[in-house]
Protein backbone atom coordinates (compact mmCIF):
# COMPACT_ATOMS: atom_id res chain seq x y z
CA UNK A 1 0.00 0.00 0.00
CA UNK A 2 1.39 3.39 -1.01
CA UNK A 3 1.72 5.87 1.86
CA UNK A 4 1.99 9.44 0.56
CA UNK A 5 4.69 11.66 2.07
CA UNK A 6 2.05 14.18 3.13
CA UNK A 7 0.46 11.48 5.33
CA UNK A 8 3.81 10.76 6.98
CA UNK A 9 4.48 14.43 7.55
CA UNK A 10 0.94 14.93 8.85
CA UNK A 11 1.47 12.05 11.28
CA UNK A 12 4.63 13.67 12.64
CA UNK A 13 2.86 17.02 13.02
CA UNK A 14 -0.18 15.40 14.66
CA UNK A 15 1.95 13.58 17.22
CA UNK A 16 3.97 16.69 18.00
CA UNK A 17 0.81 18.75 18.36
CA UNK A 18 -0.63 16.12 20.72
CA UNK A 19 2.50 16.24 22.84
CA UNK A 20 2.32 20.04 22.85
CA UNK A 21 -1.26 19.80 24.14
CA UNK A 22 -0.09 17.50 26.95
CA UNK A 23 2.70 19.91 27.88
CA UNK A 24 0.30 22.85 27.81
CA UNK A 25 -2.26 21.01 29.95
CA UNK A 26 0.40 20.12 32.52
CA UNK A 27 1.60 23.72 32.53
CA UNK A 28 -1.91 25.00 33.14
CA UNK A 29 -2.36 22.66 36.10
CA UNK A 30 1.02 23.54 37.55
CA UNK A 31 0.65 27.27 37.22
CA UNK A 32 -2.94 27.36 38.44
CA UNK A 33 -1.76 26.89 42.03
CA UNK A 34 0.98 29.45 41.52
CA UNK A 35 -1.54 31.89 40.12
CA UNK A 36 -3.78 31.30 43.17
CA UNK A 37 -0.96 32.27 45.54
CA UNK A 38 -0.10 35.34 43.49
CA UNK A 39 -3.76 36.44 43.42
CA UNK A 40 -4.07 35.97 47.19
CA UNK A 41 -1.05 38.19 47.68
CA UNK A 42 -2.02 40.86 45.18
CA UNK A 43 -5.79 40.98 45.89
CA UNK A 44 -5.93 40.59 49.69
CA UNK A 45 -2.79 40.00 51.75
CA UNK A 46 -0.65 42.87 50.48
CA UNK A 47 -3.56 45.39 50.42
CA UNK A 48 -4.44 44.39 54.02
CA UNK A 49 -0.80 44.79 55.03
CA UNK A 50 -0.73 48.20 53.39
CA UNK A 51 -3.91 49.30 55.16
CA UNK A 52 -2.69 48.14 58.58
CA UNK A 53 0.53 50.04 57.95
CA UNK A 54 -1.56 53.12 57.16
CA UNK A 55 -3.53 52.66 60.42
CA UNK A 56 -0.26 52.42 62.32
CA UNK A 57 1.00 55.61 60.70
CA UNK A 58 -2.22 57.49 61.54
CA UNK A 59 -2.13 56.35 65.17
CA UNK A 60 1.55 57.37 65.41
CA UNK A 61 0.58 60.76 63.98
CA UNK A 62 -2.26 60.98 66.54
CA UNK A 63 0.27 60.34 69.31
CA UNK A 64 2.48 63.11 67.93
CA UNK A 65 -0.46 65.53 68.04
CA UNK A 66 -1.10 64.36 71.62
CA UNK A 67 2.46 65.19 72.59
CA UNK A 68 2.11 68.63 71.02
CA UNK A 69 -1.12 69.25 72.96
CA UNK A 70 0.51 68.20 76.22
CA UNK A 71 3.42 70.51 75.58
CA UNK A 72 1.10 73.37 74.69
CA UNK A 73 -1.01 72.88 77.81
CA UNK A 74 2.05 73.09 80.06
CA UNK A 75 3.17 76.39 78.53
CA UNK A 76 3.02 79.53 80.72
CA UNK A 77 0.64 81.12 78.24
CA UNK A 78 -1.17 78.41 76.25
CA UNK A 79 -1.98 79.32 72.61
CA UNK A 80 -5.67 78.53 72.25
CA UNK A 81 -5.62 78.57 68.42
CA UNK A 82 -2.63 76.21 68.30
CA UNK A 83 -4.23 73.88 70.84
CA UNK A 84 -7.50 73.90 68.89
CA UNK A 85 -5.70 73.07 65.65
CA UNK A 86 -3.72 70.21 67.18
CA UNK A 87 -6.85 68.90 68.91
CA UNK A 88 -8.65 68.83 65.54
CA UNK A 89 -5.74 67.01 63.90
CA UNK A 90 -5.74 64.51 66.77
CA UNK A 91 -9.44 63.77 66.18
CA UNK A 92 -9.08 63.59 62.38
CA UNK A 93 -6.21 61.08 62.51
CA UNK A 94 -8.32 58.90 64.78
CA UNK A 95 -11.33 59.09 62.48
CA UNK A 96 -9.14 58.23 59.44
CA UNK A 97 -7.67 55.25 61.27
CA UNK A 98 -11.13 53.93 62.14
CA UNK A 99 -12.24 54.35 58.52
CA UNK A 100 -9.28 52.33 57.23
CA UNK A 101 -9.98 49.62 59.79
CA UNK A 102 -13.59 49.50 58.61
CA UNK A 103 -12.34 49.22 54.99
CA UNK A 104 -10.05 46.35 56.00
CA UNK A 105 -12.96 44.57 57.64
CA UNK A 106 -15.00 44.91 54.48
CA UNK A 107 -12.09 43.47 52.51
CA UNK A 108 -12.00 40.51 54.89
CA UNK A 109 -15.71 39.96 54.25
CA UNK A 110 -15.08 39.96 50.48
CA UNK A 111 -12.26 37.47 50.95
CA UNK A 112 -14.47 35.18 53.02
CA UNK A 113 -17.12 35.29 50.28
CA UNK A 114 -14.65 34.64 47.42
CA UNK A 115 -14.96 31.05 46.17
CA UNK A 116 -12.66 31.21 43.11
CA UNK A 117 -9.47 31.58 45.10
CA UNK A 118 -7.92 29.48 47.85
CA UNK A 119 -7.09 31.61 50.94
CA UNK A 120 -5.82 31.00 54.45
CA UNK A 121 -9.26 31.45 55.91
CA UNK A 122 -8.16 30.57 59.47
CA UNK A 123 -5.63 33.40 59.50
CA UNK A 124 -8.16 35.73 57.89
CA UNK A 125 -10.64 34.86 60.68
CA UNK A 126 -7.98 35.75 63.28
CA UNK A 127 -7.46 39.03 61.46
CA UNK A 128 -11.21 39.57 61.56
CA UNK A 129 -10.97 39.54 65.36
CA UNK A 130 -7.69 41.42 65.58
CA UNK A 131 -8.66 44.44 63.50
CA UNK A 132 -11.60 45.42 65.79
CA UNK A 133 -9.18 45.02 68.73
CA UNK A 134 -6.93 47.67 67.15
CA UNK A 135 -9.92 49.91 66.64
CA UNK A 136 -11.14 49.40 70.23
CA UNK A 137 -7.66 50.00 71.69
CA UNK A 138 -7.30 53.18 69.63
CA UNK A 139 -10.68 54.47 70.76
CA UNK A 140 -9.79 53.78 74.42
CA UNK A 141 -6.54 55.64 73.90
CA UNK A 142 -8.52 58.49 72.36
CA UNK A 143 -10.96 58.57 75.27
CA UNK A 144 -8.16 58.36 77.87
CA UNK A 145 -6.44 61.36 76.39
CA UNK A 146 -9.61 63.43 76.40
CA UNK A 147 -10.26 62.47 80.09
CA UNK A 148 -6.70 63.43 80.89
CA UNK A 149 -7.29 66.82 79.29
CA UNK A 150 -10.38 67.33 81.49
CA UNK A 151 -8.52 66.38 84.67
CA UNK A 152 -5.62 68.61 83.68
CA UNK A 153 -7.98 71.51 83.12
CA UNK A 154 -9.60 71.06 86.58
CA UNK A 155 -6.18 70.94 88.20
CA UNK A 156 -6.66 67.87 90.40
CA UNK A 157 -3.18 66.42 90.73
CA UNK A 158 -4.09 62.98 91.96
CA UNK A 159 -6.76 62.35 89.37
CA UNK A 160 -4.53 63.90 86.72
CA UNK A 161 -1.78 61.38 87.54
CA UNK A 162 -4.23 58.52 87.47
CA UNK A 163 -5.48 59.58 84.03
CA UNK A 164 -1.91 60.00 82.81
CA UNK A 165 -1.17 56.40 83.82
CA UNK A 166 -4.37 55.26 82.14
CA UNK A 167 -3.35 57.17 78.98
CA UNK A 168 0.07 55.50 78.90
CA UNK A 169 -1.53 52.09 79.42
CA UNK A 170 -3.98 52.75 76.55
CA UNK A 171 -1.14 53.93 74.31
CA UNK A 172 0.87 50.78 75.07
CA UNK A 173 -2.19 48.64 74.46
CA UNK A 174 -2.60 50.22 71.00
CA UNK A 175 1.05 49.42 70.22
CA UNK A 176 0.55 45.83 71.34
CA UNK A 177 -2.56 45.30 69.21
CA UNK A 178 -0.95 46.87 66.13
CA UNK A 179 2.15 44.72 66.64
CA UNK A 180 0.05 41.56 66.87
CA UNK A 181 -1.78 42.42 63.65
CA UNK A 182 1.44 43.25 61.80
CA UNK A 183 3.03 39.98 62.94
CA UNK A 184 -0.01 38.02 61.73
CA UNK A 185 0.07 39.74 58.35
CA UNK A 186 3.85 39.40 57.96
CA UNK A 187 3.66 35.69 58.70
CA UNK A 188 0.74 35.28 56.30
CA UNK A 189 2.59 37.10 53.55
CA UNK A 190 5.86 35.21 54.14
CA UNK A 191 4.10 31.87 54.13
CA UNK A 192 2.22 32.74 50.94
CA UNK A 193 5.38 33.94 49.17
CA UNK A 194 7.26 30.81 50.22
CA UNK A 195 4.39 28.65 49.03
CA UNK A 196 4.32 30.53 45.70
CA UNK A 197 8.06 30.03 45.28
CA UNK A 198 7.69 26.31 45.91
CA UNK A 199 4.78 26.12 43.47
CA UNK A 200 6.82 27.95 40.85
CA UNK A 201 9.81 25.66 41.34
CA UNK A 202 7.65 22.57 41.22
CA UNK A 203 5.79 23.83 38.14
CA UNK A 204 9.06 24.63 36.37
CA UNK A 205 10.57 21.26 37.17
CA UNK A 206 7.43 19.42 36.16
CA UNK A 207 7.22 21.41 32.91
CA UNK A 208 10.82 20.60 32.06
CA UNK A 209 10.25 16.93 32.80
CA UNK A 210 7.06 16.80 30.71
CA UNK A 211 8.68 18.81 27.92
CA UNK A 212 11.73 16.53 27.89
CA UNK A 213 9.53 13.45 27.75
CA UNK A 214 7.39 14.97 24.98
CA UNK A 215 10.46 16.08 23.03
CA UNK A 216 12.10 12.69 23.31
CA UNK A 217 8.92 10.92 22.28
CA UNK A 218 8.42 13.34 19.38
CA UNK A 219 12.01 12.93 18.19
CA UNK A 220 11.79 9.15 18.35
CA UNK A 221 8.54 9.17 16.39
CA UNK A 222 9.82 11.73 13.89
CA UNK A 223 13.02 9.72 13.42
CA UNK A 224 11.06 6.55 12.91
CA UNK A 225 8.77 8.18 10.33
CA UNK A 226 11.42 10.22 8.51
CA UNK A 227 13.99 7.43 8.38
CA UNK A 228 12.34 6.05 5.27
CA UNK A 229 12.54 9.49 3.65
CA UNK A 230 16.11 10.42 4.52
CA UNK A 231 17.80 7.65 2.59
CA UNK A 232 15.81 8.48 -0.54
CA UNK A 233 16.53 12.18 -0.19
CA UNK A 234 20.25 11.48 0.28
CA UNK A 235 20.32 9.33 -2.82
CA UNK A 236 18.52 12.01 -4.81
CA UNK A 237 20.88 14.67 -3.46
CA UNK A 238 23.91 12.58 -4.33
CA UNK A 239 22.55 12.02 -7.82
CA UNK A 240 21.82 15.75 -8.25
CA UNK A 241 25.34 16.68 -7.15
CA UNK A 242 26.80 14.11 -9.51
CA UNK A 243 24.80 15.57 -12.42
CA UNK A 244 25.88 19.07 -11.36
CA UNK A 245 29.51 17.93 -11.66
CA UNK A 246 28.83 16.54 -15.13
CA UNK A 247 28.37 12.85 -14.33
CA UNK A 248 25.43 11.80 -16.51
CA UNK A 249 25.91 8.05 -15.91
CA UNK A 250 24.34 8.22 -12.46
CA UNK A 251 21.19 6.19 -11.70
CA UNK A 252 19.16 6.27 -8.48
CA UNK A 253 17.33 3.30 -6.91
CA UNK A 254 14.69 4.08 -4.27
CA UNK A 255 12.79 1.29 -2.52
CA UNK A 256 10.13 3.36 -0.73
CA UNK A 257 6.46 3.21 -1.71
CA UNK A 258 5.73 6.91 -1.86
CA UNK A 259 6.35 9.96 -4.05
CA UNK A 260 10.11 9.55 -3.57
CA UNK A 261 9.99 6.47 -5.75
CA UNK A 262 8.17 8.41 -8.48
CA UNK A 263 10.64 11.28 -8.08
CA UNK A 264 13.58 8.90 -8.46
CA UNK A 265 12.05 7.50 -11.65
CA UNK A 266 11.56 11.01 -13.00
CA UNK A 267 15.14 11.88 -12.06
CA UNK A 268 16.47 8.85 -13.89
CA UNK A 269 14.42 9.77 -16.98
CA UNK A 270 15.71 13.34 -16.74
CA UNK A 271 19.32 12.13 -16.61
CA UNK A 272 18.69 9.99 -19.69
CA UNK A 273 17.33 13.09 -21.45
CA UNK A 274 20.31 15.17 -20.34
CA UNK A 275 22.64 12.43 -21.54
CA UNK A 276 21.00 12.43 -24.95
CA UNK A 277 21.00 16.22 -25.06
CA UNK A 278 24.68 16.35 -24.15
CA UNK A 279 25.46 13.79 -26.83
CA UNK A 280 23.60 15.92 -29.38
CA UNK A 281 25.43 19.02 -28.16
CA UNK A 282 28.85 17.36 -28.32
CA UNK A 283 28.17 15.81 -31.72
CA UNK A 284 26.70 18.84 -33.43
CA UNK A 285 29.12 21.15 -31.64
CA UNK A 286 31.72 19.78 -34.04
CA UNK A 287 29.63 20.94 -37.00
CA UNK A 288 27.98 24.05 -35.55
CA UNK A 289 29.36 26.41 -32.92
CA UNK A 290 28.46 24.98 -29.48
CA UNK A 291 26.91 28.28 -28.40
CA UNK A 292 24.49 28.13 -31.33
CA UNK A 293 23.62 24.54 -30.49
CA UNK A 294 23.14 25.45 -26.81
CA UNK A 295 21.02 28.48 -27.70
CA UNK A 296 18.76 26.44 -29.98
CA UNK A 297 18.40 23.59 -27.49
CA UNK A 298 17.63 25.99 -24.65
CA UNK A 299 15.32 28.05 -26.93
CA UNK A 300 17.28 31.27 -26.43
CA UNK A 301 17.66 31.63 -30.19
CA UNK A 302 14.62 31.81 -32.47
CA UNK A 303 14.04 28.58 -34.32
CA UNK A 304 11.87 30.32 -36.94
CA UNK A 305 12.29 33.64 -38.72
CA UNK A 306 15.19 36.05 -38.71
CA UNK A 307 16.31 39.18 -36.89
CA UNK A 308 18.17 42.27 -38.03
CA UNK A 309 21.29 43.22 -36.05
CA UNK A 310 24.41 45.31 -36.51
CA UNK A 311 27.18 42.69 -36.62
CA UNK A 312 30.73 42.18 -37.84
CA UNK A 313 31.36 39.52 -40.49
CA UNK A 314 34.74 37.90 -41.17
CA UNK A 315 36.11 35.99 -44.16
CA UNK A 316 39.56 34.47 -44.48
CA UNK A 317 41.22 32.51 -47.27
CA UNK A 318 44.56 30.72 -47.65
CA UNK A 319 46.68 32.36 -50.33
CA UNK A 320 47.66 29.94 -53.12
CA UNK A 321 46.01 26.90 -51.54
CA UNK A 322 45.19 25.37 -54.95
CA UNK A 323 48.85 25.31 -55.90
CA UNK A 324 49.75 23.92 -52.45
CA UNK A 325 47.35 21.02 -52.91
CA UNK A 326 48.99 19.95 -56.13
CA UNK A 327 51.96 18.61 -54.20
CA UNK A 328 49.89 16.88 -51.45
CA UNK A 329 48.03 13.62 -51.27
CA UNK A 330 44.29 13.91 -50.47
CA UNK A 331 44.92 12.61 -46.95
CA UNK A 332 47.68 15.18 -46.39
CA UNK A 333 45.51 17.99 -47.77
CA UNK A 334 42.68 17.07 -45.40
CA UNK A 335 45.07 16.79 -42.45
CA UNK A 336 46.59 20.16 -43.43
CA UNK A 337 43.17 21.87 -43.53
CA UNK A 338 41.93 20.25 -40.32
CA UNK A 339 44.99 21.40 -38.39
CA UNK A 340 44.78 24.88 -39.93
CA UNK A 341 41.08 25.21 -39.10
CA UNK A 342 41.74 23.98 -35.56
CA UNK A 343 44.30 26.74 -35.05
CA UNK A 344 42.00 29.42 -36.48
CA UNK A 345 38.83 28.17 -34.72
CA UNK A 346 40.59 28.22 -31.37
CA UNK A 347 41.41 31.90 -31.80
CA UNK A 348 37.98 32.89 -33.14
CA UNK A 349 36.12 31.19 -30.31
CA UNK A 350 38.52 32.60 -27.73
CA UNK A 351 37.47 36.05 -28.99
CA UNK A 352 33.73 35.14 -28.71
CA UNK A 353 33.26 34.72 -32.45
CA UNK A 354 30.82 32.29 -34.10
CA UNK A 355 32.26 30.14 -36.89
CA UNK A 356 29.56 30.06 -39.54
CA UNK A 357 31.09 27.64 -42.01
CA UNK A 358 34.24 26.35 -43.70
CA UNK A 359 34.22 26.82 -47.47
CA UNK A 360 37.10 24.90 -48.96
CA UNK A 361 40.11 26.62 -47.41
CA UNK A 362 38.03 29.67 -46.34
CA UNK A 363 36.55 30.48 -42.95
CA UNK A 364 33.40 32.54 -42.41
CA UNK A 365 32.64 33.83 -38.92
CA UNK A 366 30.61 36.59 -37.32
CA UNK A 367 30.40 38.59 -34.09
CA UNK A 368 27.33 40.24 -32.60
CA UNK A 369 24.23 39.84 -30.41
CA UNK A 370 23.34 37.69 -28.57
CA UNK A 371 26.86 36.28 -28.37
CA UNK A 372 28.60 39.62 -27.84
CA UNK A 373 27.30 43.06 -26.89
CA UNK A 374 26.38 45.67 -29.49
CA UNK A 375 29.53 47.78 -29.03
CA UNK A 376 32.43 45.35 -28.88
CA UNK A 377 31.86 43.01 -31.85
CA UNK A 378 34.09 44.98 -34.23
CA UNK A 379 36.94 45.16 -31.70
CA UNK A 380 36.69 41.44 -30.96
CA UNK A 381 36.76 40.55 -34.66
CA UNK A 382 39.83 42.74 -35.32
CA UNK A 383 41.59 41.24 -32.30
CA UNK A 384 40.76 37.73 -33.58
CA UNK A 385 42.16 38.60 -37.03
CA UNK A 386 45.47 39.76 -35.56
CA UNK A 387 45.58 36.71 -33.27
CA UNK A 388 45.14 34.44 -36.30
CA UNK A 389 48.02 36.16 -38.05
CA UNK A 390 50.16 35.54 -34.99
CA UNK A 391 48.92 31.92 -34.81
CA UNK A 392 50.17 31.31 -38.36
CA UNK A 393 53.75 31.19 -37.05
CA UNK A 394 52.81 28.28 -34.79
CA UNK A 395 51.01 26.58 -37.68
CA UNK A 396 54.02 27.02 -39.98
CA UNK A 397 56.25 25.46 -37.30
CA UNK A 398 53.97 22.39 -37.28
CA UNK A 399 54.04 21.94 -41.08
CA UNK A 400 56.82 19.26 -41.11
CA UNK A 401 54.75 17.10 -38.78
CA UNK A 402 51.53 17.71 -40.76
CA UNK A 403 52.91 17.17 -44.26
CA UNK A 404 55.60 14.67 -43.35
CA UNK A 405 58.50 16.43 -45.06
CA UNK A 406 61.04 18.97 -43.88
CA UNK A 407 62.22 20.32 -47.23
CA UNK A 408 60.24 22.23 -49.82
CA UNK A 409 57.54 23.31 -47.38
CA UNK A 410 54.77 25.46 -48.90
CA UNK A 411 54.52 29.15 -48.07
CA UNK A 412 51.40 29.61 -45.94
CA UNK A 413 49.74 33.01 -45.82
CA UNK A 414 46.19 34.14 -45.33
CA UNK A 415 43.98 37.03 -46.48
CA UNK A 416 41.12 38.39 -44.39
CA UNK A 417 38.14 40.65 -45.01
CA UNK A 418 36.06 42.27 -42.27
CA UNK A 419 32.85 44.27 -42.66
CA UNK A 420 30.48 45.75 -40.06
CA UNK A 421 26.86 46.61 -40.76
CA UNK A 422 23.27 45.46 -40.68
CA UNK A 423 22.73 41.75 -41.36
CA UNK A 424 19.85 39.33 -41.16
CA UNK A 425 20.57 36.50 -38.74
CA UNK A 426 18.51 33.36 -38.20
CA UNK A 427 17.91 29.75 -39.15
CA UNK A 428 18.03 29.67 -42.93
CA UNK A 429 17.50 26.64 -45.13
CA UNK A 430 14.90 24.08 -46.15
CA UNK A 431 12.43 22.22 -43.95
CA UNK A 432 14.88 19.34 -43.61
CA UNK A 433 18.24 21.13 -43.47
CA UNK A 434 18.93 24.53 -41.92
CA UNK A 435 21.85 26.54 -40.69
CA UNK A 436 22.11 29.41 -38.24
CA UNK A 437 23.82 32.04 -40.38
CA UNK A 438 23.93 35.67 -41.46
CA UNK A 439 23.02 37.13 -44.86
CA UNK A 440 23.01 40.58 -46.43
CA UNK A 441 25.19 43.17 -48.16
CA UNK A 442 27.59 43.27 -45.20
CA UNK A 443 28.35 39.57 -45.68
CA UNK A 444 28.99 40.11 -49.41
CA UNK A 445 31.20 43.12 -48.67
CA UNK A 446 33.34 41.14 -46.20
CA UNK A 447 33.85 38.44 -48.83
CA UNK A 448 34.81 41.05 -51.48
CA UNK A 449 37.26 42.71 -49.08
CA UNK A 450 38.98 39.39 -48.46
CA UNK A 451 39.44 39.01 -52.22
CA UNK A 452 40.51 42.66 -52.63
CA UNK A 453 43.65 41.87 -50.63
CA UNK A 454 44.97 40.18 -53.78
CA UNK A 455 45.35 43.33 -55.87
CA UNK A 456 46.25 45.67 -52.96
CA UNK A 457 48.87 43.28 -51.56
CA UNK A 458 47.37 43.58 -48.06
CA UNK A 459 46.43 40.90 -45.55
CA UNK A 460 43.48 42.36 -43.59
CA UNK A 461 41.00 44.82 -45.10
CA UNK A 462 38.01 46.28 -43.22
CA UNK A 463 35.17 48.62 -44.10
CA UNK A 464 34.61 52.10 -42.64
CA UNK A 465 32.11 50.99 -39.96
CA UNK A 466 34.57 48.46 -38.59
CA UNK A 467 37.29 51.10 -38.44
CA UNK A 468 34.93 53.56 -36.70
CA UNK A 469 33.93 51.08 -33.95
CA UNK A 470 37.42 49.70 -33.34
CA UNK A 471 39.52 52.85 -33.86
CA UNK A 472 40.22 53.31 -30.14
CA UNK A 473 42.07 49.99 -29.80
CA UNK A 474 43.64 49.50 -33.25
CA UNK A 475 45.49 51.41 -35.95
CA UNK A 476 44.03 51.50 -39.46
CA UNK A 477 45.35 52.82 -42.77
CA UNK A 478 42.87 54.03 -45.35
CA UNK A 479 43.68 52.17 -48.55
CA UNK A 480 41.15 53.30 -51.15
CA UNK A 481 37.56 54.00 -52.10
CA UNK A 482 36.45 50.79 -53.80
CA UNK A 483 33.32 49.92 -55.73
CA UNK A 484 33.04 46.14 -55.44
CA UNK A 485 31.15 43.94 -57.84
CA UNK A 486 27.44 43.90 -57.19
CA UNK A 487 27.32 47.29 -55.38
CA UNK A 488 26.77 50.72 -56.86
CA UNK A 489 27.90 52.68 -53.83
CA UNK A 490 31.66 52.84 -53.21
CA UNK A 491 33.09 51.80 -49.86
CA UNK A 492 36.05 53.33 -48.09
CA UNK A 493 38.34 50.46 -47.17
CA UNK A 494 41.06 50.34 -44.53
CA UNK A 495 43.94 48.08 -43.69
CA UNK A 496 44.12 46.76 -40.13
CA UNK A 497 47.73 47.54 -39.21
CA UNK A 498 47.83 46.39 -35.59
CA UNK A 499 47.16 47.39 -32.01
CA UNK A 500 47.59 51.06 -31.17
CA UNK A 501 50.02 50.40 -28.32
CA UNK A 502 52.34 48.30 -30.53
CA UNK A 503 52.67 50.67 -33.52
CA UNK A 504 56.33 51.08 -34.64
CA UNK A 505 57.80 54.39 -35.81
CA UNK A 506 58.32 53.07 -39.35
CA UNK A 507 54.67 52.06 -39.54
CA UNK A 508 53.61 55.49 -38.31
CA UNK A 509 55.71 57.22 -40.97
CA UNK A 510 54.31 54.90 -43.63
CA UNK A 511 50.69 55.61 -42.58
CA UNK A 512 51.25 59.39 -42.60
CA UNK A 513 52.96 59.35 -45.97
CA UNK A 514 50.32 57.07 -47.49
CA UNK A 515 47.50 59.33 -46.25
CA UNK A 516 49.18 62.34 -47.89
CA UNK A 517 49.69 60.40 -51.10
CA UNK A 518 46.08 59.16 -51.16
CA UNK A 519 44.73 62.67 -50.71
CA UNK A 520 46.92 64.00 -53.55
CA UNK A 521 45.97 60.98 -55.71
CA UNK A 522 42.27 61.80 -55.33
CA UNK A 523 43.03 65.42 -56.37
CA UNK A 524 44.90 64.05 -59.41
CA UNK A 525 48.06 65.75 -58.11
CA UNK A 526 50.26 62.99 -59.43
CA UNK A 527 53.60 64.58 -58.56
CA UNK A 528 52.73 65.15 -54.90
CA UNK A 529 51.09 61.73 -54.66
CA UNK A 530 54.12 59.96 -56.16
CA UNK A 531 56.49 61.76 -53.80
CA UNK A 532 54.38 60.80 -50.77
CA UNK A 533 54.09 57.14 -51.79
CA UNK A 534 57.84 56.93 -52.37
CA UNK A 535 58.38 58.45 -48.93
CA UNK A 536 56.25 55.65 -47.54
CA UNK A 537 58.28 53.07 -49.43
CA UNK A 538 61.42 54.54 -47.90
CA UNK A 539 59.98 53.69 -44.48
CA UNK A 540 58.67 50.27 -45.61
CA UNK A 541 60.26 49.14 -48.89
CA UNK A 542 57.97 46.09 -49.25
CA UNK A 543 54.70 48.01 -48.84
CA UNK A 544 52.49 46.67 -51.64
CA UNK A 545 49.68 49.31 -51.47
CA UNK A 546 52.23 52.08 -52.13
CA UNK A 547 53.58 50.12 -55.11
CA UNK A 548 50.03 49.61 -56.43
CA UNK A 549 49.29 53.32 -56.31
CA UNK A 550 52.60 54.20 -57.96
CA UNK A 551 51.65 51.84 -60.81
CA UNK A 552 48.23 53.51 -61.07
CA UNK A 553 49.83 56.96 -61.18
CA UNK A 554 52.10 55.85 -63.99
CA UNK A 555 49.08 54.50 -65.88
CA UNK A 556 47.03 57.68 -65.29
CA UNK A 557 49.91 59.80 -66.57
CA UNK A 558 49.84 57.81 -69.75
CA UNK A 559 46.02 57.63 -69.89
CA UNK A 560 44.39 60.27 -67.63
CA UNK A 561 41.04 59.45 -65.97
CA UNK A 562 37.82 61.06 -67.26
CA UNK A 563 36.91 64.58 -66.09
CA UNK A 564 34.17 63.28 -63.76
CA UNK A 565 36.49 60.78 -62.03
CA UNK A 566 35.72 60.64 -58.29
CA UNK A 567 38.82 58.77 -57.15
CA UNK A 568 36.90 55.49 -56.72
CA UNK A 569 38.53 52.30 -57.95
CA UNK A 570 36.22 49.75 -59.52
CA UNK A 571 37.00 46.11 -58.82
CA UNK A 572 37.29 44.28 -62.11
CA UNK A 573 35.95 40.99 -60.71
CA UNK A 574 34.47 39.38 -57.61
Amino acid sequence: MRRPIRLKIFSIIAVLLGLMVVVTWASVLNFRNLNNQVRALSDYYLPLQEQVASVEILIRQQMVHMERLLAGMEAARPDKDYLAKESGNFDNRGINADQIVDSSLRMLKEASAAQDIALDRVTLAVLGEQLPAIQSARQKFHMAFRMFQIEAAEGTRRSQKLMHDTLLEAKNNVDVEIGKTIDILNKLTRDTVEQARKEELRATQLNWIVTAIATLAGLIFAWAVSRSLVDSVRRLLGGTQAVEKGDLDVEIHVNTRDEMSALADSFNHMVVGLREKEYIRETFGKYVDPRVVRGLLEKRLPAEGGESHAMTVFFSDLAGFTQMCEGMTPDTAVRFLNRYFSFMAEVIRARQGIIDKYIGDSVMAFWGPPFTDEKSHAELCCAAALDQMAKLDEFRAALPEIIGVRQGLPTVDVRMGIATGEVTVGNIGSETARGYTVIGDTVNLASRLEQANKFYGTRILVNEDTRRLAADAFVFREIDSLRVAGKAEPARIFELVGEARELADAQRRLIEAFAQGLAAYRRQDWETAETAFRTGLAAAPDDRPSQVFLARIAAFRHSPPPPDWDGVWVAASK
